[in-house]
């Protein structure tokens, strides 16, 4: 495919004839869960990574403006060298090929790529009062539209049934109660998916940061409950605790007015009941819309963070119900029915 695709025909002449960047190779890099792809490109003077996000379904504004935003923070997000806004091309830092995610599987401690992750988060979060008043608000309007993806996407097109009537007042009063808490967290910047399949490991100024273009102003647990209830890899609760915890006195020894203990426990785990039901949803439009199935494997640990926390809290206890009465034992049966069509292909 990469021989004929028109899109490549583009970029390799965008680097040729208009940077005048002579290249070896031109390799797939990485793609992600919208149209934008990674090429990594192979140079005399090294690797850079171009991002080909094309015109009509991307738009690469919200990443120069975030990225800008976050560099001028001092977190370490790729470096543009080169933009093409109107075809949708930019030319990169490249920040290598192992993702927090890679390493973590691989055995390596998390004790200091997390201590890393959870210092540069804070360095954004503190630092970023002005940064973060740029960007659009993570409001009540945005939080329904993401909660919403999960009735229609996870529920009636992956598991195949309709809410009830009864079953969608649950639903209804369960939104409305993580909406509320969400707004009544403190607010500030928010990457949106501050997780381990979009932060480097690099030698220096780690980690590397990506995927960073739908940031918004939102709650302060919610970057936290990302990268700490992470829905490719989990850790054992009283870990999360741990971190969570010396995350607020971090907080706090840098000035800020953090919640007490328990309230910010209790805000990190609402904000990541919101954050998983919306996953939910899109892991599971991302195959029945988009056809990618790659994040179907993920939909048991996204459903055992929902879980786990409404068993925690009494204001969740009919979601906690509905879930086990209508999720649980038919999530496999639904991944099974897609593997098994997808060999038939």
């Amino acid at each position: 495919m990469i021989q004929t695709d028109a899109r490549l025909a583009v970029i390799r002449g965008w680097l040729s004839h208009e940077l005048r960047l002579p290249h070896e190779r031109l390799l797939p890099a990485s793609s992600d869960a919208s149209f934008r792809r990674y090429f990594r490109v192979f140079t005399a003077r090294g690797t850079y990574v171009v991002m080909d996000a094309p015109p009509g379904n991307e738009d690469v504004r919200p990443f120069l403006k975030v990225g800008a935003l976050l560099a001028g923070l001092g977190a370490h997000v790729p470096h543009v060298y080169e933009s093409d806004v109107a075809r949708g091309l930019l030319l990169l830092e490249d920040l290598g090929t192992t993702a927090y995610l890679q390493r973590l599987e691989s055995g390596a401690d998390p004790e200091p790529l997390y201590a890393d992750a959870l210092q540069v988060l804070a360095d954004i979060q503190v630092q970023g009062i002005e940064a973060a008043g740029a960007l659009a608000p993570y409001d009540r309007a945005e939080l329904a539209r993401e909660l919403a993806l999960m009735p229609e996407w996870f529920c009636r097109r992956h598991l195949g049934f309709e809410p009830s009537d009864t079953e969608q007042e649950v639903l209804s009063s369960a939104f409305e109660f993580l909406i509320s808490a969400a707004l009544a967290q403190p607010q500030v910047f928010v990457h949106r998916d501050y997780h381990s399949r979009n932060l480097m490991v690099l030698p220096e100024r780690n980690p590397g940061i990506i995927d960073f273009q739908d940031a918004l102003r939102g709650p302060m647990g919610y970057d936290l409950v990302s990268l700490l209830k992470d829905c490719y890899i989990s850790w054992p609760r009283a870990r999360v605790e741990g971190w969570v915890s010396g995350y607020r006195s971090a907080l706090i020894a840098r000035a800020v007015a953090a919640p007490s203990g328990a309230q910010f426990l209790r805000d990190f785990d609402l904000i990541g009941v919101q954050r998983h039901l919306k996953v939910l949803g899109i892991f599971a439009r991302l195959w029945h819309r988009d056809g990618k199935r790659g994040y179907l494997p993920d939909l048991p640990r996204t459903l055992d963070y929902v879980r786990d926390t409404c068993a925690r809290y009494v204001e969740l206890a009919a979601l906690a119900g509905f879930l086990e009465r209508r999720a649980v034992s038919e999530l496999p049966r639904a991944n099974a029915r897609v593997a098994a069509s997808a060999a038939r292909a």
